[in-house]
């Protein structure tokens, strides 16, 4: 098995916010991070300020929508590393309308352009990525992918409101129990993470979490050991019910 200094982790959506950290930490704890954003002068940006922290980390500009883009990402991988350890969904969006400060609460008066929109990046995005960059991991017969939901998408707490995100995160964490299903005899551990209401560009000023808390079982996820448990929902390093 390889040492963490030997290890390539790619974070998508990792310009801002969440990502960002979880690039940060991993990138702290030893790993070569490969930090992807659709805006390549974002990403330089990023890859300039973790550069004065110390950190030196890659950087591609990838669209999760666009398959020419993530192919563009593996054949990259492979010609500069040769493998990949650990991939981080994290590339997401939120469109729902908002009135009055609060979200619209009936599914009925939704916008379906723009919940399809939200399904192409959160859901069809983090398939189409794991799709093209999975026959790496399986080569290096290891790998560790997780997939940034919300507690929005659990069935258990579900409720009205956010319909796009609701539904794309619920549908993130079906991908999820479905990919760990089909990978038990690869050693390659597939789970979903809520990071909770993090103060971010989507979370807004006023959220409860700093990003570093949000971060934080995403990073302890990439870093499990063989047999770890496998297509669950996490949350503050704590199964979750879906």
């Amino acid at each position: 098995m390889a040492s963490t200094a030997d290890k390539v982790a790619v974070v998508t959506g990792a310009n801002r916010g969440i990502g960002l950290e979880v690039a940060r930490e991993l990138a702290r704890a030893g790993f070569k991070v490969v930090l992807t954003c659709r805006d390549e002068s974002k990403g330089k940006k990023v890859q300039s300020q973790l550069l004065s922290e110390g950190l030196n980390v890659d950087v591609r500009a990838v669209d999760v929508t666009e398959s020419g883009s993530i192919r563009d990402l593996d054949l990259y991988l492979r010609k500069k590393y040769g493998r990949l350890d650990v991939l981080v969904n994290n590339a997401g969006i939120m469109l729902d309308h908002f009135e009055d400060g609060q979200p619209v609460m009936s599914i009925i008066d939704c916008d379906l352009t723009e919940v399809r929109k939200t399904m192409e990046t959160n859901v069809y995005g983090a398939i189409s990525v794991i799709k093209e960059l999975l026959p790496l991991m399986k080569e290096n017969h290891y790998g560790r992918i997780v997939n940034v939901s919300s507690g929005l998408g659990q069935m258990s707490e579900m409720g009205a409101g956010y319909a796009g995100y609701r539904l794309s995160k619920a549908a993130l964490n079906a991908l999820t129990c479905m990919v760990a299903d089909e990978l038990t005899s690869e050693n390659i551990i597939v789970n979903a993470c809520c990071p909770g209401w993090v103060r971010t560009d989507m979370g807004g000023k006023h959220a409860a979490r700093s990003v570093e808390e949000g971060a934080d079982t995403i990073v302890w996820l990439c870093q499990a050991q063989d047999g770890s448990p496998s297509g669950k929902l996490f949350r503050d390093r704590e199964e979750q019910p879906w």
